[in-house]
């Protein structure tokens, strides 16, 4: 083989290493879904709020809760999973009077996971309770929204445009 032949086929080496390095960065760069992913959230956190004053607030909480969920309580243990936390509001009162907005929802640039926070209003019969929450959300394979945390605090009457 004479040396231009040698040449030539060192060139095309490299030209083929440099392609492959150059397909495998832009194969390995993920596009980001991060803001769809936080729409997604507000509308599947809306549509829980919407179906716990048809159906009750634990029962709306459970059909959008993963199976690994986690719930804080004040003073204990948290519950820790589906099972236990439908164990564990099984004797809990139909409360239909809790509605809630998200006011901000941010995701992952992959889309994956992502929170939402927003303030509730509770009406009762003789009280009205104001709460912040945020809940972690996580995105199931069949595309839907499910949350692995949820927490909030009760806060002082806001002014006028709570929900704004």
């Amino acid at each position: 083989m004479s040396l231009i032949d040698q040449q030539l086929k060192n060139n095309d080496m490299k030209k083929i290493i440099i392609a492959a390095i150059l397909f495998s960065s832009c194969a390995s760069q993920q596009h980001d879904t991060s803001k769809q992913a936080a729409e997604e959230i507000k509308t599947a956190d809306v549509a829980m709020s919407d179906l716990a004053t048809k159906e009750g607030f634990f029962q709306a909480l459970l059909k959008y809760a993963d199976d690994s969920l986690i719930i804080p309580r004040e003073g204990k243990l948290p519950m820790i999973g589906k099972v236990e936390v439908a164990k564990g509001w099984a004797e809990k009162p139909m409360i239909k009077e809790l509605t809630w907005k998200p006011l901000r929802a941010e995701a992952s640039q992959s889309g994956d996971i992502g929170y939402s926070f927003g303030y509730a209003i509770y009406q009762g019969k003789d009280t009205t309770t104001y709460t912040n929450y945020c809940t972690i959300w996580k995105k199931q394979k069949d595309g839907s929204w499910k949350f692995v945390y949820d927490a909030g605090n009760n806060i002082p009457v806001p002014g006028n445009n709570f929900f704004e």
